[in-house]
């Protein structure tokens, strides 16, 4: 018999029962999902939301009330979808810089196709698969022509930005009626949480899945990680460069198509500068610009932190010449803090890893 059975058997007439042995409490379920949460990348633009929220609130206290906050979820949408798929690219230390211009030009392509006849739900599916499709283009100029995704899709911004304005004249076109099924629908509210800011929780809680639970996902943080050992390991770099994409091409398909549901139009402008707002939600949120971490709950959070900044300097009478400094003053920040958490992680010697 062991040590340790010997001092657990009460002596010989002891007749009192032993005591029950209380759970640890690293096991605590409480104490699990406290440290879980503390461990995300998101929590800080997820705190940093609620306090100037609540800052702006105790000027303005109309600012607090759910119809405003739900104006503000609406308006983040459109970035945050961006967002959510630029979290991807940038986990593989690659970027699109004319995700705003796909989000532009599927959002004509809705109107026009309406146009032309189609139904409107028949418009939207071709719109998200001309996003997609856009996506691809920019993929193949990677891919085959050897360029940094950078440069390639710098060129492709003002390519779909051009190809916008030509087709519309430099006018709106008009969409769906505010009757059509399609309208009602993209228009209107649950509870009071706007479909829109629905459809934002629905693809950032798929794509987390995708992300932290699929053969894509793991190949995507691999090849942020190291590329050059992805490809050792036999991980097809050029598809899953490719797939990715192809997803955020069908993600700026969607925020175009969620455009047209909602305003009933195409501005051939819209979408200018937001695939800066797209990164910097990204990074706000968590993901890491050297690639190989990625949080799409954080990139979302960090849309909606940035449509809560601007809603704020509207309060406070901020001219909105002002917004594009409050702007880059947020970006500047963001990546600043990426680079400090990069470099003490480094100092600590902890590894890179992924949250939601």
């Amino acid at each position: 018999m062991s040590e340790a059975a010997v001092s657990s058997t009460p002596p010989a007439g002891d007749t009192r029962e032993p005591r029950p042995q209380r759970p640890s409490s690293d096991t605590s379920p409480l104490r699990r999902a406290g440290r879980s949460l503390l461990a995300q990348d998101y929590l800080g633009v997820l705190v940093a939301t609620i306090v100037l929220v609540l800052v702006i609130g105790a000027f303005y206290p109309r600012f607090l009330q759910f119809d405003q906050l739900m104006a503000i979820l609406n308006q983040a949408t459109y970035i945050g979808i961006l967002a959510c798929g630029m979290a991807f690219l940038l986990a593989m230390r690659e970027l699109d810089l004319s995700v705003g211009s796909i989000y532009a030009l599927t959002a004509l392509a809705c109107a026009e196709f309406f146009d032309a006849g189609l139904n409107s739900w028949l418009a939207a599916l071709l719109a998200l698969v001309a996003g997609g499709v856009l996506g691809l283009f920019n993929a193949l100029l990677i891919q085959y022509f050897g360029l940094p995704s950078i440069v390639a899709t710098l060129a492709t911004l003002a390519m779909y930005r051009g190809l916008t304005l030509a087709l519309s004249d430099g006018t709106q076109v008009l969409g769906p009626p505010v009757d059509d099924s399609f309208s009602r629908l993209i228009s209107a509210d649950v509870g009071g949480v706007p479909v829109t800011g629905i459809v934002l929780v629905v693809v950032a809680a798929v794509l987390t899945v995708v992300l932290r639970a699929t053969p894509f996902g793991y190949r995507v943080r691999s090849i942020g990680s190291n590329p050059d050992a992805a490809r050792f390991s036999g991980i097809p770099v050029n598809r899953v460069r490719l797939q990715a994409f192809v997803l955020i091409g069908v993600l700026g398909g969607l925020a175009g198509v969620l455009t047209i549901g909602y305003l009933g139009a195409a501005d051939p402008n819209t979408g200018t500068g937001y695939e800066l707002q797209a990164i910097a939600a990204a990074v706000i949120g968590g993901t890491s610009l050297a690639g190989g971490r990625a949080t799409i709950v954080g990139s979302a959070l960090g849309a909606i932190l940035l449509g809560v900044v601007a809603s704020g300097l509207a309060y406070f009478s901020v001219p909105i010449n002002w917004n594009q400094f409050a702007l880059g003053a947020v970006i500047l920040g963001a990546v600043a803090l990426d680079s400090l958490v990069r470099r003490r992680r480094r100092r600590s010697g902890a590894g890179t890893g992924v949250h939601l």
